[in-house]
Order: structure tokens, then C-alpha cells, then sequence
């Protein structure tokens, strides 16, 4: 998608390729909030150009959906020490996720540059929020405001979900996802994953809005049925648990899976080491 589509009065969204990543910019009276920010700098710095040839107003605030690096590598591009030098928000384990999970990531990269030979990953500053969060707040864009809510272990143990009360709008990163199946991706907790969307659910209307990380816009009958995805296959896990199943076993017990079954193999086994404790 080439576009900026409005979601809601003063709310717009842009996919980028490569992985359909969304993008959301906020409009408020006294600046631009922007949620997540691309891959790398370069693609963080395409990002900025688009956005102040579409908007008349700067950024001055971004949030972090979660520590992956496809919606975090742009970081840099946005805070401390550029001249954008946006406010960034996000959950209070980012920093520590980076540490753990997307620094080792970025070094095998680099160690083996034929494997992307087109991204620059030489060029990443690992940029953690300047406003970590480990509760919710409510933040005030000018004339428009918004809550940023960290989250319980889900996709990770740092998502937090936007929510805008007057539009209706939830942008909720990767704890949805319409145009893939879900990814249990580095530090998922596939037992808790559900728990957390069905509480999100709870406080959803009818004809709420949802952004996933990646896709389309949905709505809360699609959350609801992504919950209940996700539940039959931490509910598999138990019970595979509980028999002494292997992983290896336990996937193979089932041929119905609701997401392809070589997406499942990382989840049963943080599932299976959750259940040994």
C-alpha cells in the first residue's frame, strides 16, 4: 500500500513493504505521534520524508508497539541527538529485549553480510525508548489524546497497545496480525498470548477499529477469532504437556493447526519450558 489511509479523523495508516509493516500517524493540535518507525535508518529516514510530505506538522512523539526489529530499527532516525528529537515510548522491557534478543540478532547479521546483502544493518544504533513504561498513561497530542497501554506477556513481554477512546481506534502491533498468520516470534509467550487478547476484546465495541502490526484494518470479531486461534494452540500445548509429549510429538498430534505447523516449533518449545517451570 502506497498511501496513507484514514483509519479515524486525524488517525492514518501506511504498510510498508517488505513484511506489510504498519505505520500510524496521530494528528494532535501540537504535533505528530508516529507508532513504530521500519526495519533500519534507511528505511526510518524514508518514513520521515513521507511524513512531512503528507502532514504540516512535526513529530513529536513516537511509540514502539514491541522490541522486534522491524518496528524499532528506525529508532534512531526519530530520537535523541536528530533534529526530529521525538519523545519515544514504549514498554519498560524494551531495552532489556534488545539486549537479550535483537542485539545477538543484529550481530549474526552483520558477522554474514551475504545473507541481506541489500540492508544496511552496519548502520543500526539500537535505540531503546527515552520514555520506558510499566504502566499505563495517558498522553495529550493537543486537542486529541491517547493511552498507551504496556501489556502482560504476549507476542513478547513488551507490547503495548494505543488506544484512541474518542475515535475507537486500538493499534495493537503484532498481538494481531491480518495479513499473515500470527508469529511466535523471539521471546513469545504462547500461553499467555490469549489471556491478553481476550481482555483486550472485553473492552472493545462493536465497530471499534484495530490496526494490526501488519495488514489490513480489522475489527473485534477478528480479535476475538485470532484469540481463539491462539488459545487451541496453547490449550494443545498443555495437554501434550500434561501426556509427556515431546514438541516434535505434540505437533504432530494435531494436522488441523490453525497457523502452518512449521511456524510452531520455537512456540511449543518456550510453551513446553513455561510448563516444566
Amino acid at each position: 500500500m502506497a498511501h496513507w489511509l484514514t483509519v479515524a479523523p486525524g488517525i492514518h495508516q501506511r504498510r510498508y513493504d517488505p513484511f506489510d509493516i504498519s505505520i500510524v500517524a496521530i494528528e494532535g493540535d501540537d504535533g505528530l505521534l508516529v507508532v513504530d518507525t521500519r526495519v533500519e535508518p534507511a528505511e526510518g529516514e524514508a518514513l520521515l520524508a513521507d511524513l512531512r510530505e503528507r502532514f504540516d506538522r512535526p513529530v513529536r512523539w513516537v511509540v514502539n508497539t514491541h522490541a522486534h526489529f522491524d518496528h524499532t530499527f528506525g529508532n534512531q532516525v526519530f530520537g535523541p541527538g536528530t533534529a526530529t528529537d521525538a519523545a519515544i515510548y514504549g514498554h519498560a522491557n524494551i531495552a532489556r529485549h534488545f539486549d537479550d534478543f535483537e542485539a545477538p540478532r543484529l550481530a549474526a547479521w552483520r558477522a554474514d553480510p551475504r545473507r541481506e546483502p541489500d540492508r544496511h544493518w552496519d548502520d543500526v544504533r539500537l535505540t531503546p525508548p527515552t520514555h520506558p513504561l510499566d504502566r499505563a498513561i495517558i498522553l495529550d497530542l493537543g486537542g486529541r489524546v491517547v493511552e498507551l497501554r504496556p501489556q502482560p506477556e504476549a507476542h513478547t513481554d513488551t507490547d503495548l497497545v494505543v488506544f484512541a477512546p474518542a475515535q475507537r481506534v486500538w493499534i495493537v502491533g503484532d498481538l494481531v496480525e491480518e495479513s499473515g498468520p500470527v508469529m511466535y516470534g523471539s521471546g513469545s509467550f504462547p500461553l499467555g498470548w490469549p489471556d491478553v487478547l481476550d481482555s483486550l476484546v472485553a473492552e472493545m465495541r462493536d465497530g471499534d477499529l484495530v490496526v494490526p502490526g501488519h495488514g489490513r484494518v480489522v475489527d473485534r470479531e477478528f480479535v476475538a477469532r485470532q484469540a481463539g486461534e491462539l488459545r487451541l494452540i496453547a490449550d494443545r500445548f498443555r495437554a501434550a504437556h500434561g501426556e509427556g509429549l515431546t514438541t516434535e510429538q505434540a505437533l504432530a498430534a494435531h494436522d488441523d493447526w490453525p497457523i502452518p505447523v512449521a511456524g510452531l516449533a520455537g512456540a511449543a518449545e518456550r510453551a513446553f519450558a513455561r510448563l516444566d517451570g
